[in-house]
């Protein structure tokens, strides 16, 4: 097993709460971490068709006739058993008794929110972030796990990039949007997925997202929320705080995993997409994806932004996560470091009070340099550097 910084976590909050729930895209690896880091619980996964079936018939006598240390793998398909296991918990008041998790995390926090607020600790697992992947392969580049992208499997398994993302996306399909939104055409769904995947790093655009995928903007927004609901995409939102500027309102799209990104985009190689036209766009996904990563394996809350105002000066993102120590944060996909990648950091920084020492650019370079307005830091140092 590839070590996952959350494991630490995990064990502490099963010290906090009656009930501890994992959510995360297909595949992240949320059983593996939760059956590592609780060995001596019992094991029950619900896709399993008999498990399933006396789940649903009766989930009294299911939760009843089971030990307090029970770990339930796709606890959604049996809904039912969300008061049950909040009435055994809450009769005997100890901490840690139930393990849940599940793909369908649409599904998974309606029923927490509806059974178990209050009682269960929720943590996130996206896929490896590079810091854990380079444990599994130590001589992995930056650009290599910006292609590959973070699945578990993909470090486990000699297996092609394609083939691994045909099938994921399948499957993703198949068992999770067809069951919820009732897609009759799932090949619209398709369309509209690779759309995303071409509007990554870009404002959100629901009617043109809607139309060319043949369906209304209404449609777009919700089948968006099911992706992002999933943690196949995430929005950004735009910093709005400064009454001073005008400020655009809308979010910009981006992929929780680029392996995924790339595959839609068509990308088949590390080598086709150094020289790919989206290559910038990819790279911003990587820096901002992995740093919401970073937040979720230390079960932080990220408060992340982009800057834009209405004459076009633009920051890619802005950390605001430390209140006291925000950052500004220029990313840039070449490898030499320019000055004029600070063009922008200067200004916005004065105006917003932010000092030259929390303004940095990322770029693919190898150097890591104080420069005159900002700090250069390589993209290896970026995402290997847990603070």
């Amino acid at each position: 097993m590839i070590p996952r910084t959350l494991t630490a976590r995990a064990r502490q909050m099963a010290t906090w709460f009656p009930v501890v729930s994992v959510m995360g895209p297909r595949q992240s690896g949320k059983s593996t971490l939760l059956r590592h880091a609780f060995p001596d619980y019992d094991y029950l996964n619900l896709e399993t068709r008999n498990i399933r079936t006396g789940a649903q018939e009766d989930p009294v006598g299911f939760i009843r006739s089971r030990p307090s240390h029970l770990f339930i793998d796709e606890a959604q398909y049996a809904p039912d058993l969300f008061p049950e296991i909040q009435a055994a918990s809450d009769e005997r008041h100890d901490m840690g008794q139930y393990l849940l998790s599940g793909s369908q995390n649409f599904l998974m926090l309606k029923h927490v929110d509806e059974s178990l607020a209050g009682r269960v600790g929720i943590m996130q697992l996206l896929p490896l972030s590079y810091a854990e992947a380079t444990q599994a392969n130590p001589s992995l580049t930056v650009d290599a796990f910006m292609f590959r992208g973070g699945y578990p499997h993909l470090y486990e398994v000699d297996i092609p990039e394609s083939v691994y993302y045909r099938s994921y996306i399948t499957t993703y399909i198949q068992r999770d949007v067809a069951d919820i939104l009732d897609v009759r055409n799932l090949q619209s769904f398709r369309t509209f997925l690779r759309l995303c995947a071409q509007s990554a790093g870009q404002l959100v655009n629901f009617s043109k997202l809607g139309a060319e995928a043949g369906v209304s903007s209404k449609t777009a927004k919700a089948w968006l929320s099911i992706l992002t609901s999933s943690y196949i995409v995430f929005l950004l939102a735009p910093y709005a705080s400064n009454a001073r500027k005008r400020l655009i309102k809308t979010p910009k799209l981006y992929f929780h995993d680029t392996g995924l990104l790339n595959y839609l985009l068509g990308i088949d190689s590390a080598e086709t997409l150094i020289h790919h036209p989206q290559r910038g766009e990819v790279f911003e996904n990587l820096i901002i994806g992995e740093t919401i990563k970073r937040y979720f394996n230390a079960d932080k809350e990220p408060h992340l932004f982009f800057y834009r105002d209405t004459n076009g000066v633009e920051i890619d993102l802005m950390d605001m996560t430390d209140a006291l120590h925000p950052r500004l944060i220029e990313i840039k996909s070449g490898q030499t470091a320019r000055d004029d990648f600070c063009k922008n950091l200067t200004p916005v920084g004065d105006g917003l009070g932010i000092p030259p020492e929390q303004r940095s650019v990322v770029y693919r370079g190898d150097v890591d340099f104080r420069g005159k307005h900002a700090s250069f830091i390589s993209a290896h140092t970026y995402l290997t550097n847990e603070n």
